[in-house]
């Protein structure tokens, strides 16, 4: 075969593949956020089973694989639903506010028709006829309120079925090792055992220190925004700080959001900088100290990468995409770094120097205790 060939084959095999992934979506993304997430709990429900942790703990419960399964998906939806119901008391105290939001949009929109006018030439009159064409427009070609509800049946249906598909991954999950290991000849199981064991690390430690570092962003947030006096403040820290799943993109969407409200609840100039301000704080202890202390190393993707990654999978599955964007990029790198031909490549989308942030810091934190 040559060069032209293999190469030939290569592009086809990957347009095939996003082709697959791109029109698969409504199938694919329940089952792949459910994989990723189930990784999250393997370590527990080990425990739970007593099934030889790596820690060298063991528990005294010994339950079944079934009840430990079903233990962790009810923790992961207690979770779910607290962050659901803290987002929800708080738009409550939010909603309070929403007449003098109305008041103030109003003028403002009102100063905008005034700045069209004089630098434009478009009247008021000109301005709300157009918005009332595009309004009735809009209306005729989808009834919202149809809409709406076919779209919360369907996030209803999707989390049902993310739930029921992490209870059987994990019920599941050897059953899937084993046929995953006789996929492979019988002198590279050994390899095909580490990838499969290090591609669930990865998964979870990165996870995991996600988790912990959202609810550190929330305490972070939460300060901030409320010394600079921004009303509701508890829920766009909750709101920024869960924005973060999705990287680059998230905390600048929700610092954007909370501009926004700051300027509709009359904020003046200086608040909005305290809002800039606090959000540039946030990121830069967030980068360097919470990211190599919490979130770690794992994952050593370099930034080009990442922001390809998080692009392509919003282009393929949405916030789907964007969310399993990173620990896919990481389980990718993994079976890159083991396979002899796919090693360009692994090293290509890693990190130059893999975990030298974390180690300038570690450093430079013992030489301050030293001090």
């Amino acid at each position: 075969m040559t060069k032209l060939q293999r190469s030939t084959y290569t592009l086809l095999f990957l347009f095939l593949g996003f082709a697959g992934l791109y029109f698969g979506r409504e199938f694919l993304i329940p089952v792949a956020l459910s994989a990723v997430f189930s990784m999250l709990f393997i370590r527990l429900c080990n425990w739970l089973e007593n099934n030889n942790p790596a820690n060298g703990r063991r528990s005294r419960l010994r339950l079944s694989r079934p009840v430990a399964a079903l233990i962790c998906i009810l923790l992961f939806a207690i979770a779910i639903g607290l962050i659901v119901f803290l987002l929800s008391w708080q738009l409550n105290g939010f909603a309070e506010n929403v007449d003098q939001m109305k008041h103030r949009l109003t003028e403002m929109l009102s100063s905008l028709q005034r700045w069209l006018q004089e630098k434009v030439g478009i009247d008021p009159r000109t301005q709300e006829e157009m918005v009332k064409t595009q309004a009735a427009s809009a209306s005729g070609n989808q009834n919202i309120v149809a809409g709406f509800a076919a779209k919360l049946f369907s996030i209803l249906v999707n989390s049902v079925l993310l739930l029921v598909y992490m209870f059987l991954f994990l019920l599941y999950r050897s059953h899937i090792k084993k046929f995953i290991m006789k996929l492979v000849a019988a002198s590279e199981k050994g390899e095909t055992q580490d990838v499969v064991h290090q591609a669930g690390k990865v998964a979870q430690q990165y996870l995991s220190g996600l988790g912990a570092m959202i609810v550190i962003l929330w305490i972070m947030y939460g300060i901030g925004f409320s010394l600079v006096g921004v009303r509701s403040a508890l829920f766009f820290a909750v709101l920024c700080g869960i924005l973060e799943i999705v990287p680059f993109v998230g905390n600048l969407t929700g610092t954007f959001i909370t501009i926004l409200a700051v300027v509709a609840q009359g904020g003046d100039s200086r608040m909005m900088i305290g809002v800039v301000f606090v959000y540039a704080m946030v990121q830069f202890i967030q980068t360097y100290i919470l990211e190599p202390l919490v979130v770690g190393g794992q994952v050593r993707i370099n930034p080009l990468f990442t922001i390809m990654g998080i692009v392509l999978g919003e282009t393929l599955w949405g916030i789907a995409g964007m969310i399993l964007a990173i620990p896919m990029l990481g389980i990718v790198k993994i079976i890159c770094d083991h396979i002899e031909g796919l090693k360009p490549y692994g090293f290509l989308i890693g990190t130059p120097d893999p975990g030298k942030k974390q180690m300038d810091f570690l450093g430079w934190a013992k030489k301050i205790l030293i001090k």
